[in-house]
């Protein structure tokens, strides 16, 4: 007779899920079937995250995914660029880190506010993380007070490390502690050696950043789940190119700007897009300097991207 159990995906690899056991105890598994999510277009129905409930196939040496237990929160983005598929970048998440770097390679805000922005939709915490401040030269210094600015102005908590140094990793282990955090970001932002710097005993894989084209080397080819020793676990993902939107309507993207969403009433008109509109509240307070214009001109990108066409 086949018996069942339940666990924690903590890393998955397309085809095959590694699920983790109430006990520790750690199964390889793959899904029964045509597996798919009610109401979600996805390339992966399952995410690291995600609590199953599997089959165990003795006489295979691995487990079924039969049923995915109810998510409290999963966070996705667009699968390629223009496309209107989804996915699942991980599920059931405390909090989000974004990690970025003011070099080596540029982190822009656009990048850094669309993950955001798609934040702000699944009602996940967003936290902004700046690494290689060993690195910093009197320019790079003052960009990061400007953008440190501007973010906990309108809310976000910034914090600075050097996952190379050592700067500030026992101060930052402390805000994850006990917590099932994502880190996210660029490749070659330093995600997997932030990770080693928190839990040296990991020895996640690292690669240098590409000298020909400035850009970080793909090192983590799938989402991962760690467990941190002095409590939590650490979503470590693949780096990207890009962070594409998906599932928004155009109308709803203002909201998901809080120093806009605080202003939108405020409006004259209940549909205003904060574009070209007279008494428009958001653009007022442009012009007066309480709206940073990085971000009014992410969220004008945002309007103006191939998806909603």
């Amino acid at each position: 007779m086949q018996s069942q159990g339940t666990g924690t995906v903590i890393k998955s690899t397309g085809s095959w899920f590694i699920v983790q056991q109430e006990d520790g105890k750690i199964i390889k598994c793959k899904l029964k079937g045509k597996f798919r999510i009610k109401g979600i277009k996805t390339t992966n129905p399952v995410a690291v995250g995600d609590n199953v409930i599997f089959k165990c196939l003795p006489d295979k040496g691995m487990g079924l995914i039969i049923q995915i237990l109810p998510r409290n929160n999963y966070i996705i983005r667009k699968a390629t660029k223009l496309s209107k598929i989804s996915h699942i970048i991980a599920a059931n998440i405390d909090q989000a880190f974004i990690i970025i770097t003011l070099a080596q390679p540029r982190t822009s805000t656009g990048f850094i506010d669309r993950f955001l922005v798609t934040a702000e939709a699944y009602h996940i915490p967003a936290n902004i993380v700046f690494n290689k401040i060993d690195i910093y030269d009197n320019s790079l210094k003052e960009l990061h007070k400007k953008l440190t600015d501007i973010y906990t102005k309108i809310g976000y908590n910034c914090y600075a490390v050097s996952a190379l140094r050592g700067d500030n990793i026992e101060s930052f282990g402390e805000v994850i502690k006990d917590k099932k955090v994502l880190f996210t970001g660029l490749s070659g932002v330093g995600k997997s050696a932030l990770i080693n710097a928190i839990e040296p005993k990991l020895n996640i894989k690292t690669k240098d950043i590409s000298f020909y084209h400035n850009k970080g080397k793909h090192t983590t080819t799938f989402a991962e789940m760690y467990k941190i020793t002095f409590g939590g676990y650490i979503i470590d993902t693949p780096g990207i190119k890009e962070f594409g939107l998906i599932n928004f309507e155009k109308q709803e993207v203002s909201e998901r700007f809080p120093e806009m969403r605080k202003l939108m009433l405020n409006c004259r008109f209940n549909n205003c897009t904060h574009v070209h509109e007279p008494d428009c509240a958001v653009k007022d307070a442009l012009e007066k300097g309480i709206i940073s214009n990085s971000r009014y001109n992410n969220y004008l990108s945002i309007l103006n991207d191939d998806y909603w066409k």
